[in-house]
């Protein structure tokens, strides 16, 4: 496969191709552009003139010209699903994989470990390394470990493995997310997303703690991080009438759902109820009104998680690294002072903020 036969497949023109694979911040062409010649890339196995890389790019091969190969498992999110935060981080790991004539050879998901096609495909395609993106059980951390030899894992939870990780801290990003709605003056925050062995649900418990606010339950709602969760959990709190004055989610897309819901409940954001999440994915700045959320390097993240991977595979480091990325928050209209609200009774004392009780 040449760069003209991508060309011709992905129906542009050899100048396109080159400044996509190349990472060229000149380029033109739309993400939805990128991601078919990346699939071209991937399903063909291009793979381009070490030499002209290296004289282009100052990369020094030490495994010669064979390109070598890696894949990427999704653990949180299912094949049928879309979610824009691990689609950003995969895309991000297979660019700077190229750079050093790695290609990502297949993805899969932990949802799809027992099909009898997946289970072929990783037993039968043997590749040099993993990619983990997103949070992962003990189930599966064995299964990995009996087909793969190098591992890295990247997401927003830390993980309790002896691989290689590049985190950004989801505990930290929570209470940050947390203080911003305190210093507006908020008391009643709602926690909408997944509280089972969820660091950013920890972050908002403690940070509630810290400033000595009890924990309610009737402010909490344990829903999958999707939009449909976003949006049955807040709708279920609104329809008892918590009494939230704000809302924290653990990523934009669940906070998606949780805007339709106070929409339709004819709640104004931020005049009535203010709103807050985690990822910053593109989508945020396009809302009405754009959401305020914490933004996380996603690129950054993918770029690191593939130089550390392809660095443990070609002998660089043994000893398992964990490598923690910053963030910050990005503030835009989704937050303001709070509503003055009367508070209901009910509230749990803060020693039971890690287990609500019913």
């Amino acid at each position: 496969m040449t760069l003209k036969e991508i060309a011709a497949e992905a129906g542009v023109s050899i100048s396109t191709v080159s400044r996509v694979i190349n990472k060229s911040s000149k380029c033109p062409a739309s993400q939805e552009v990128q991601d078919r010649i990346w699939e071209i890339v991937r399903r063909t196995g291009y793979v381009p003139n070490s030499s002209a890389r290296e004289l282009k790019m100052g990369i020094q091969e030490s495994t010669g010209s064979r390109s070598r190969s890696i894949a990427c498992i999704f653990a949180r999110v299912s094949e049928k699903e879309t979610d824009s935060f691990f689609a950003a981080l995969a895309r991000s790991i297979e660019k700077e994989a190229f750079r050093y004539n790695y290609i990502l050879k297949y993805t899969f998901t932990a949802f799809d470990i027992n099909h009898p096609g997946t289970y072929r495909l990783v037993t039968d395609n043997h590749v040099d390394g993993v990619a983990v993106l997103g949070r992962c059980d003990k189930q599966l951390l064995k299964f990995l470990k009996r087909y793969f030899k190098c591992i890295a894992y990247t997401g927003l939870n830390s993980l309790d493995a002896k691989y290689d990780q590049i985190i950004c801290s989801g505990y930290d990003t929570a209470v940050t997310a947390v203080n911003h709605l305190l210093s507006l003056g908020h008391r009643q925050i709602a926690y909408i997303g997944e509280t089972e062995h969820e660091d950013r649900y920890r972050g908002y418990c403690d940070a509630l703690a810290a400033a000595k606010i009890l924990l309610r339950k009737e402010l909490t709602a344990n829903v999958a991080l999707s939009s449909e969760g976003g949006y049955r959990g807040a709708s279920s709190l609104l329809d008892k009438n918590c009494g939230a004055t704000a809302y924290f989610c653990p990523n934009d897309i669940t906070a998606i759902g949780v805007m339709r819901a106070l929409k339709e409940h004819n709640l104004s954001i931020p005049e009535d109820v203010s709103l807050i999440s985690i990822d910053d994915i593109e989508t945020a700045q396009y809302l009405t009104p754009m959401l305020t959320t914490i933004h996380i390097p996603v690129d950054e993240m993918g770029q690191m998680t593939a130089k550390i991977l392809i660095d443990r595979i070609e002998g660089g480091h043994t000893l398992p690294m964990k490598i923690s990325l910053p963030y910050y928050i990005a503030n835009r209209e989704s937050c303001g002072p709070a509503v003055v609200q009367i508070q209901p009774a009910g509230a749990l004392h803060s020693a039971d903020r890690y287990g609500l009780k019913k």
